[in-house]
């Protein structure tokens, strides 16, 4: 989507720049070591995220922070160490699996009915505002005005009282399922309540930064495979999943989507071959 001329140039981020050496092996950990019941060698694990420019010396601390959390464990094997995926770290690694890959499909239509909550956070309280804002967001809320926060998918509300009771906000909040009115128009708030044209941008990145990508071999396949997760799996997060009547005109998450669906599938096989190769490597 390109309104008033040619879209803005954004800074094309360079490999892992914008992220971690932890980010990074949870997301080859999701795609290749998740569906195996197979232990990982440490040298296998460094060798990929070198890959994407991560050292070993943050490669293994990457590994002993997911160790710390609770999402591996480790043993040794004479003077080599190899690493499994605790029932915890496999159970969020399934949740995460799930949600990136269902993440674009066409959704079911759209009933009309908002749910929205009344929050109200002191301005005192800036950390508290700021925790609310974020896991607020995350979850898929937008806010056209303060201390009023809105989605169109009203099965989120389990999510929200969640959110809004861990947080200990001192007002009692309140949740209100209803559809828009008569006064004022929809489509303004939405507009006011997320930054589609910010999100647009962002699809639009992801779409040329593979399109047209074509790797041959096994290791670039293995890294194209995963830098392609990678990229999407920050969208569940990013998108409200908004009802399609309610976005703009050619919206570039829909073109993304099946980019990623169309490579992830021609990419698979060729991926998991090559990670197979390396478990087995001497």
């Amino acid at each position: 989507m390109s309104e008033g001329g040619p879209r803005p140039q954004v800074t094309r981020r360079r490999e892992v720049s914008h992220t971690s050496a932890r980010s990074i092996l949870m997301t080859v950990l999701g795609e290749y070591a998740l569906p195996r019941q197979v232990p990982v060698w440490t040298s296998t694990l460094v060798d990929v995220l070198a890959l994407f420019g991560i050292e070993e010396k943050s490669a293994r601390q990457a590994l002993a922070r997911s160790a710390n959390e609770g999402w591996l464990e480790s043993e040794r094997a004479g003077r080599r160490v190899r690493w499994c995926l605790t029932p915890p770290g496999r159970r969020l690694l399934t949740e995460g699996a799930q949600r990136i890959y269902e993440f674009g499909q066409e959704r079911a239509a759209w009933d009309g009915e908002w749910l929205m909550l009344l929050v109200s956070v002191p301005e005192a309280q800036r950390d508290l505002r700021h925790r609310v804002r974020t896991q607020l967001t995350w979850a898929g809320f937008g806010s056209p005005v303060p201390g009023v926060w809105v989605s169109p998918d009203t099965s989120r509300q389990a999510e929200a009282n969640r959110i809004v009771g861990e947080l200990t906000v001192d007002s009692p909040p309140m949740s209100f399922i209803a559809s828009y009115g008569n006064v004022g128009n929809e489509h303004d708030m939405v507009r006011r309540s997320w930054d589609l044209s910010e999100l647009d941008r962002h699809y639009e990145d992801f779409i040329d930064e593979f399109t047209g990508v074509e790797p041959s071999a096994g290791e670039a396949i293995l890294h194209a495979q995963t830098r392609l997760v990678h990229e999407w799996r920050r969208f569940p997060f990013l998108d409200p999943g908004l009802p399609s009547r309610l976005l703009p005109g050619n919206w570039s998450g829909v073109k993304a989507a099946a980019l990623f669906r169309r490579k992830h599938a021609d990419w698979r096989d060729a991926a998991q071959l090559h990670w197979d190769k390396l478990l087995h490597a001497p």
